[in-house]
């Protein structure tokens, strides 16, 4: 049986912007809100931030735009993960995939005007999709 009276643990974690508009910028003042999260999702808050999805190019990997992505702050990635990729200052979430030197980030998407993204290593990884919040 729920019972409402119990409490969850959370922290506020800053939704910083949209994926689609460029480099995400952690200064305080591009924060747009602080929205609490479970502790159970997020284990060092620091290391966290919130994006909105926009657009269709995820949408077979149930991200659809105005979503909310949770993004854990890393540099690295491995194959089949979903990242936040800086590519030419702009911003974008993606499938990793390594073969060699090779690098290509895969979209899952039903629109065909979204082709993969073939790369050397000329491209930074920002973080990994942890959780998609649907809205």
């Amino acid at each position: 049986m729920f019972n409402a009276t119990v409490e969850s643990d959370t922290v506020n974690i800053p939704l910083i912007g949209s994926v689609a508009c460029g480099l995400p910028i952690f200064a305080e003042e591009h924060i747009e809100a602080q929205i609490p999260i479970s502790t159970q999702l997020v284990k060092t808050p620091s290391d966290y931030f919130l994006l909105r999805a926009t657009g269709d190019s995820m949408n077979t990997k149930g991200i659809d735009s105005g979503d909310l992505l949770l993004i854990k702050r890393q540099h690295t990635a491995e194959t089949g993960d979903l990242v936040l990729a800086l590519i030419d200052d702009e911003a974008t979430v993606k499938e990793f995939r390594q073969n060699g030197s090779t690098i290509v980030l895969k979209p899952h998407s039903t629109n065909p005007k979204h082709q993969p993204i073939i790369l050397t290593t000329d491209f930074k990884v920002q973080g990994i999709v942890t959780e998609v919040i649907k809205m």
